[in-house]
């Protein structure tokens, strides 16, 4: 960046600096000052330069050009990382003490008194009427008739008709070829090799150790007992009572207690020390030579003769024959016949009879009896607890990356450009200040 704004710098310095030599050359800035005589002609200078050659100046131009350049930028990574962080919990544990209270149950008892009341109670009975009624029955009764129908009848003939056909009989020839083999034979060799092993002799040492010992001592510990609440009354006014805080009597116990203390010894150890023996144990090398043998293979070939035979192949002619066949048909004629029946029919009478009944009716009694009882109050206890816990932090980790960018510098380029000549001489002086009466193609004249 500062980079760019000195390359700015020095491409504005530049056009000033042009602009100036400009002005200097056509303008009445630079010449405001210029004396009377100082524009004054001298001879044929002013002739001459207004002539008929062309004319050069030097025009300066400011031209940008990209570069490629490479900088350090700096870029910020996201790490994860996960810190144990030592924080203290509370822990609530519930305990329970014993507190005593008096209720009032309740005892229900159930007693019974007779009741006689009246009922009157239905008497059902079954009585029958005949009725006679006439009923029609129907009576079925299966006829047969003749019925003739036409069916048609295959009659199938076997016939046979002679086919050729070529067949290749095999002929097989026995040959002879020899053949050379390569058989094995084994040729047993005895050989030593030497064998180290390791044998344990036992070495008896004796030391001195150190061995936990002790001895039980019983201590006895006096645990007082609970505070609880009982209501008194007061003996004057026993329908006053009030709560008292009275402790129940303590217990007494005894523990056992185990002191241990260190007693030396001196005891044996045996260890057992390692030595290697040696020993010279045979094998037996078996080894493979090889016998060429040369036999008589045999080997079978095969050739193929050509033999035309005939054979008479079985072929069946269906043909149909019709023929009329007579079958008997059932079917089902009915009459119906009338009939007189009686049956009897139920019906139901009732009649109510009145009776008297006593039953026994229950009936509740309460009455209240106090109870002491005991129960179990909870309470909270609390306690802190020490716990590590993993916490997820995130942090930046900055880094340093090339980037190439590209930047565009200024670079002044000369050129030269033709002018035109000047028509007319130009006047020495106006108005004390050099005027000129022509500029410079592409650019403006400052007056």
């Amino acid at each position: 960046m500062k980079r760019l704004m000195l390359g700015a710098a020095v491409a504005v310095a530049v056009l000033l600096n042009s602009g100036l030599s400009m002005a200097g050359l056509c303008g009445t800035g630079s010449f405001s000052n210029c004396p009377t005589a100082a524009c004054a002609g001298s001879g044929d200078f002013a002739t001459a330069s207004c002539g008929t050659a062309p004319q050069y100046r030097t025009v300066q131009e400011v031209v940008w050009e990209q570069q490629q350049y490479s900088c350090m930028k700096t870029v910020y990574d996201q790490c994860t990382e996960t810190v144990p962080v030592s924080c203290t919990r509370n822990v609530y544990e519930t305990c329970y003490r014993d507190e005593c209270y008096t209720v009032c149950k309740p005892v229900y008892e159930t007693h019974y008194r007779t009741c006689t009341y009246n009922v009157c109670r239905p008497v059902y009975e079954t009585c029958y009427k005949e009725v006679t009624c006439t009923i029609r029955r129907p009576v079925y009764n299966t006829c047969y008739k003749d019925v003739c129908y036409t069916v048609c009848k295959p009659v199938y003939t076997t016939c046979h008709r002679t086919v050729c056909y070529t067949v290749c009989k095999p002929v097989y020839n026995t040959c002879y070829r020899e053949v050379c083999c390569t058989t094995y034979k084994m040729e047993a060799e005895t050989c030593y090799r030497d064998c180290s092993y390791t044998i344990f002799k036992p070495v008896t040492e004796t030391k001195v150790v150190d061995v936990c010992s002790g001895e039980w001592v019983t201590e006895t510990r006096h645990i007082p007992g609970p505070i609880v609440e009982k209501c008194v009354c007061d003996p004057c006014n026993p329908c006053c009572c009030q709560k008292v805080q009275v402790q129940c009597p303590g217990r007494t116990i005894c523990c056992r207690k185990w002191c241990p203390k260190i007693v030396q010894k001196t005891i044996c150890c045996t260890r057992m020390v390692p030595e290697v023996c040696h020993k010279q144990i045979p094998y037996t090398v078996c080894r493979r030579v090889p016998v060429t043998t040369t036999k008589q293979v045999p080997y079978t070939t095969c050739t193929f003769v050509s033999e035309t035979c005939q054979k008479q192949v079985p072929y069946t002619v269906c043909t149909m024959v019709q023929q009329t066949c007579t079958k008997k048909v059932p079917y089902t004629t009915c009459t119906w016949t009338q009939e007189c029946v009686t049956k009897k029919i139920p019906y139901t009478t009732c009649r109510m009879v009145t009776e008297c009944v006593t039953k026994q009716i229950p009936y509740t009694c309460c009455r209240m009896e106090q109870q002491t009882c005991t129960r179990k109050v909870p309470y909270t206890v609390c306690r802190q607890v020490c716990e590590t816990k993993m916490v997820t932090t995130t942090k930046c980790v900055p880094r340093q990356v090339c980037v190439n960018m590209t930047r565009c510098v200024p670079r002044v380029v000369c050129r030269q450009v033709a002018c035109d000549p000047c028509p007319t001489v130009c006047d020495p002086c106006v108005n004390g200040a050099c005027a000129p009466t022509c500029a410079v193609p592409g650019e403006v004249s400052v007056h």
